[in-house]
């Protein structure tokens, strides 16, 4: 409880350093690992067993579906699988509009990538198929190399007429399917060479900052299907507020019918979605209002005769059956290539991020590697049967989730749906409103919009973080330049926070072994005589000028070494005494020991000092504050060619031996003065100066280096 002591433990062991640690803990320098020769050997070695396991590791649905549990998942799963198909036919239409593609497109993209990751997916919880963000970043593309002007009809006068409906959407769904079988090759190439750690390199205020920045151009893309305007897609840096400011000026066109169909079907799926929501845990499964307001505006449309009275936009005809598989334009992936890696790398964050979420939450394991290849498959097999890029889905994942979905056999079952709504009643969906469309997506959009939340809290925890988060919300950059922005902005902070680290001087924290900063902390007392010098990065080669300027600058007044001194020092070896080394540094396990002794009558002087002004000095000297120096190195993790020349001018198991092979030891730089903790080098100091009291005038100067315990190979 606050106020109590807690309890304490007394830990009682002599002062290690490397040599002796090694000798107590016996460390194995014999294990070097199996040479290159002897790894391929075993890497070509081929046998019954290694060759299944490679099988069921790139293909898992043969590891898992062999031990699926029928009785106890398949209920869930159907379940599952049917709510999941009720949310993929109006999510499916609606998102093909933001890719600027014909609704059926988004039914095909509904279909065929889910079956593809059912087979070579880890995840059991995520929804592939569309999602918002990433239809806009290909509708993006297909506006950009299929404009509008480049399918103007003339109609037989030197006015333009009318846009080539048929021919426009015919180019831009090859333009898609060519983006798509990049995106997916990108993908695969990235899973096979283990790439998949990439994706730590996007932290989440950055994902969360792009995908909000991204909910805003999707926002905007879709009013003029709500308020029944007529507006181009500009792109390019501002092409939001392009957009914006020309659909304002088209405001006075707007068609009032449309509105109001947008805002009736709007109403409706705030209030059910919201109460959805509310009732969570008391419905069996949500509320299929997306589904119930599909059908209800088509058959309201299509008997009321809207379309002709007020000519309201709609869906249009949707071809019922499959299309035979085709082979993408190859000849366009020079004009796309940015843009398709740009998909790839922002498809795989929201997959693998959705994916780690819900593994984490019931107790699995999803492989990252292969999640790149499987979302790879998706995308190039998809492609050949006009599919255009796919993630997966937060809302349609959590509805999988929630409804009892076990495994990949939900994604089948929805698919084996979505299959029927193709072949058979596709066609019945043409008087559609897209006005009604445009609403389903601004409503699946709220939980982007809520991430604009994360801005205060941010601001209160993490300020470099909410750079990071507002650096990746494109909202005045379009989808793929907001993203190398981000990315590059992200990559910046890191090299700042190394490359400006935070020098201080460390206190002891009375009766303990604690070592905290004297600024920070009030009880944190520094030792009298000894500095502790600790950077809050490790040192290479972008800040080790830096670290040495800090470290005088900390030590000021401690002392100075002439041109001389730096020639001829002694040092104290292990009993304290003088040696003939021209430089002494030791170094354990966790920490380096620097210790120089130089004669006290060259400190500071030249051949013009006389003897009383040495021997005044010398008393100084023997008086002074500070003379010894510990460097806590507890913040390296590795070290670099210029560390080494920095800590020979003036460490973790694994900045150990990075220094040994660096051949940093040596007579006058021995093993034995790198010790454990910041602890183990204070008493050893504290033992030989207390011990050579007499010997003070001599002005004995010691630096240690202390690295952090358990380092980065421990």
């Amino acid at each position: 409880e606050r106020g109590h002591p807690m309890d304490s433990y007394v830990v009682q062991r002599e002062v290690l350093n490397e040599v002796r640690l090694e000798e107590v803990a016996q460390r194995d320098t014999s294990t070097t690992g199996p040479s290159v020769g002897e790894r391929l050997k075993e890497f070509s070695r081929c046998s019954l067993p290694k060759l299944k396991k490679t099988v069921q590791r790139w293909v898992p649905v043969l590891d898992w579906l062999p031990k699926y549990p029928f009785r106890e998942n398949i209920l869930g799963d159907v379940a599952s699988g049917c709510s999941v198909a009720i949310m993929h036919l109006p999510q499916g239409m609606a998102y093909a509009l933001l890719a600027s593609l014909p609704p059926v497109f988004g039914l095909y993209t509904s279909l065929y990538p889910v079956l593809v990751y059912f087979i070579f997916g880890t995840s059991r919880h995520i929804s592939i198929g569309t999602f918002a963000v990433i239809s806009i970043m290909v509708g993006s593309v297909t506006e950009r190399l299929g404009p509008d002007s480049n399918f103007q009809v003339n109609n037989g006068t030197n006015t333009t007429g009318s846009v080539d409906i048929d021919a426009r959407d015919a180019y831009r769904v090859k333009i898609a399917c060519s983006l798509t079988l990049l995106v997916g090759i990108f993908q695969i190439l990235l899973g096979m060479v283990k790439f998949g750690f990439v994706v730590n390199y996007l932290s989440e205020p950055l994902v969360r900052g792009y995908t909000t920045g991204s909910a805003c151009h999707v926002f905007v893309s879709q009013l003029k299907y709500i308020f029944g305007v007529t507006s181009s897609r500009y792109n390019g840096p501002l092409s939001l507020i392009y957009t914006v400011v020309d659909i304002c000026r088209r405001l006075p066109q707007t068609k009032i019918p449309e509105l109001v169909v947008s805002l009736v079907a709007l109403a409706v799926l705030i209030v059910v979605k919201e109460i959805n929501g509310c009732y969570s845990k008391k419905l069996p499964f949500p509320i299929p209002i997306e589904l119930i307001v599909v059908i209800v505006a088509t058959i309201i449309t299509h008997f009321g005769g809207l379309t002709t009275l007020y000519d309201i936009d709609v869906v249009g005809e949707i071809p019922s059956g499959l299309n035979a598989p085709q082979a993408p334009d190859v000849n366009l992936f020079s004009q796309i290539i940015g843009d398709a890696f740009a998909v790839a790398i922002v498809g795989y964050a929201i997959n693998i991020s959705l994916g780690k979420t819900f593994a984490l939450k019931h107790g699995y394991k999803v492989d990252s590697n292969q999640e790149l290849v499987a979302l790879g498959l998706s995308n190039s097999i998809g492609a050949c049967f006009q599919c255009y890029s796919v993630t997966s889905s937060l809302s349609r994942s959590l509805v999988q989730e929630s409804t009892g979905g076990k495994t990949q056999v939900a994604g089948v079952i929805s698919s084996i749906f979505v299959l029927i709504i193709v072949l058979k009643i596709g066609s019945l969906f043409e008087d559609l409103p897209k006005a009604v469309l445009s609403t389903i997506v601004f409503v699946n959009l709220k939980g982007m919009f809520k991430q604009f939340t994360d801005v205060p809290q941010l601001w209160r925890t993490n300020q470099v973080d909410l750079v990071d988060y507002l650096s990746a919300s494109p909202s005045l950059l379009n989808l793929d330049m907001g993203l190398a922005v981000s990315i590059g902005f992200s990559i910046l902070t890191v090299i700042f926070r190394t490359q400006l680290p935070r020098y201080s001087i460390l206190g002891q924290v009375p009766g303990t072994d604690l070592y905290l900063e004297t600024e920070t902390y009030k009880q944190a007392k520094e030792i009298c005589g000894i500095k502790i010098f600790r950077s809050s990065s490790t040192i290479y080669y972008t800040n080790a000028e830096m670290y040495l300027d800090a470290l005088q600058e900390k030590s000021t007044g401690s002392f100075t070494l002439t041109e001389s001194q730096r020639k001829e020092p002694t040092i104290l070896n292990e009993n304290g005494n003088g040696n003939d080394y021209p430089s002494h540094m030791t170094e354990t396990k966790g920490q380096i020991n620097w210790a120089y002794q130089h004669d006290a009558a060259t400190l500071e002087t030249d051949s013009d000092t006389d003897n009383s002004q040495i021997e005044d000095e010398a008393k100084g000297n023997a008086n002074q504050k500070t003379h010894s120096i510990i460097l806590d190195m507890s913040t390296t993790n590795f070290v670099d060619t210029v560390t080494i020349k920095t800590l020979k001018n003036v460490s973790d198991t694994c900045v150990i031996e990075q220094l040994e092979k660096a051949d940093f030891f040596s007579n006058s730089i021995p093993k034995s003065r790198a010790f454990v903790t910041v602890h183990d080098a204070v008493l050893h100091i504290q033992k030989h100066v207390n011990k050579e009291t007499d010997q003070a005038a001599d002005g004995c100067h010691h630096f240690s280096l202390q690295g952090a315990q358990g380092g980065l190979g421990r």
